[in-house]
């Protein structure tokens, strides 16, 4: 029996809902940065750590555990700016760090991670520190007052949501969507940041996907826990053991225990909201730890050397992450824009992303093999190096060159260089190659902002005026 035409088209909206209902629905996607925090600082990394971080090592235990992630600088600013835009911030001649009232070195017409996911329908946020420069409708001496308003942050870059603060050394600013919103003490900050983001989450509609950046403070300076966490890391007491300049050294573990929790907050709401089983989520480090090495690995934050860019990265994805699993290649914090380029289905122009590489078949498990065919770090002063398997060749901004074998010497001791020059030649060609067509990955030749060279020191292009860790602040540099 042929049913009426008016009963068939009646139907048809509820069985468009059930189609679209059975439909696996894109995963969340939850990117939580520490800031500072050494590669040998977890547990889950040093075993013999005096610090304590349960919720990260936790969250190591429950998905990958990447061995060799570096970030894409030695510092903060630039690393940002390779995590959004999955792009070398060497193109653009960013070694150092911005300041309060510096420009922003993104331009807002540069896809980013969030515009990406936001135009497959994800409802973004970034809650934190943005340290990407703001574009102030008047720019002045010592911090912005409350009303005060920007132009081309976060809010132009794909982010629905932004609340945050400029960078660390002005941490009692907030600043909400376009303008500063309240001055707080700095033990203050970290709390509302929290909130925000748990607030934000929690708001999230169920039926619709969501990226939340999440770049916290913690164990950067200031050292400024809140008294509910005070005393109560177990951690080893840090003062006068080359925490120099740093106001309360003693409370770092404390400081780094409650950055910790805050993550575990993250990881609680999106367990108690029902997202936790269909979100991606990575917990990592924008460069080495500050002012201390990690053995086997030389030296700390700002130097080309392995400390100052391999960081703790974990990833958790119930039921497509293999819990307890480790990956022992070289991924980059750049990756981020691949991986949920190819995670959502995003087309990437090419004028996107031209140095990330997703790492999607690591966390499925699809791969054993490297996914980069070579990977640039960057030190906060303008050295360079090249990194291909085993092998990593710096080229210093002075002209000096050295080979390291990091499989045999994981600690940078022995300069192999000389014994080795067809390696050294290898790594130099790719080198040249990958400055040369402006992208380390397959695609259209790309302009660099800036003119590289890694026979000597850095050379100033026309168009960009921030060469080595000079940068447009006008007030001192307090992250250096």
């Amino acid at each position: 029996m042929k049913r009426p035409l008016s009963v068939i088209i009646a139907v048809m909206p509820f069985l468009c809902d059930a189609i679209r209902a059975s439909e696996p629905k894109p995963p969340n996607i939850v990117f939580v940065l520490f800031d500072d925090m050494g590669w040998g600082q977890p547990q889950s990394y040093n075993p013999g750590s005096a610090l304590r971080t349960p919720n990260f090592d936790k969250l190591a235990s429950q998905g990958m555990r990447f061995t060799d992630a570096h970030t894409a600088a030695a510092v903060c600013t630039p690393t940002r700016y390779g995590i959004l835009t999955g792009r070398y911030p060497s193109r653009i001649g960013q070694f150092g760090v911005l300041g309060t009232w510096s420009r922003p070195i993104i331009p807002v017409s540069r896809p980013t991670v969030a515009s990406v996911l936001g135009r497959m329908g994800y409802d973004t946020a970034c809650v934190g520190k943005w340290h990407l420069g703001l574009g102030w409708e008047k720019e002045g001496k010592g911090a912005p007052e409350v009303g005060e308003r920007f132009s081309k942050g976060p809010n132009d870059l794909g982010f629905g949501y932004f609340c945050g603060y400029t960078h660390a050394g002005n941490i009692g600013t907030v600043l909400e969507q376009d303008r500063v919103v309240e001055v707080v003490k700095e033990s203050e900050n970290q709390p509302i940041m929290l909130r925000k983001a748990v607030d934000w989450l929690e708001r999230r509609d169920p039926r619709k996907p969501f990226f939340l950046y999440f770049p916290m403070c913690p164990p950067h300076y200031p050292v400024a826990p809140e008294p509910e966490f005070i005393g109560k890391s177990g951690g080893e007491d840090l003062a006068g053991k080359g925490l120099k300049g740093q106001a309360n050294p003693g409370r770092y573990p404390d400081w780094l225990f409650q950055g910790d929790a805050m993550l575990g907050e993250i990881m609680r709401v999106l367990e108690s909201r029902g997202l936790a089983d269909n979100t991606l989520l990575i917990a990592t480090s924008d460069n080495g730890a500050e002012h201390r090495s990690y053995a086997p690995f030389r030296e700390s934050k700002r130097s080309i050397y392995e400390g100052g860019h391999r960081v703790p990265f974990v990833a958790r994805w119930p039921g497509k992450v293999k819990a307890g699993s480790t990956w022992n290649h070289p991924v980059c914090l750049n990756d981020l824009m691949a991986t949920v380029a190819e995670i959502t289905g995003a087309k990437l122009p090419p004028g996107a992303g031209e140095d990330s590489v997703s790492f999607l078949p690591v966390l499925l498990g699809t791969t054993d093999a490297p996914t980069r065919e070579g990977t640039i770090h960057q030190s906060a002063g303008g050295d360079l190096a090249m990194r291909l398997g085993p092998w990593k060749l710096i080229f210093k901004k002075n002209g000096r060159r050295e080979l390291y074998n990091l499989e045999s010497d994981p600690g940078e001791n022995k300069d192999v260089l000389a014994t080795n020059p067809d390696v050294a030649a290898k790594l130099t060609a790719l080198t040249e190659r990958h400055i040369r067509e402006g992208r380390s990955t397959p695609g259209a030749a790309q302009h660099n902002d800036f003119k590289l060279s890694i026979g000597g020191s850095p050379k100033r292009g026309k168009d960009n005026g921030r060469m080595g860790n000079a940068t447009r602040s006008r007030e001192p540099d307090k992250e250096k």
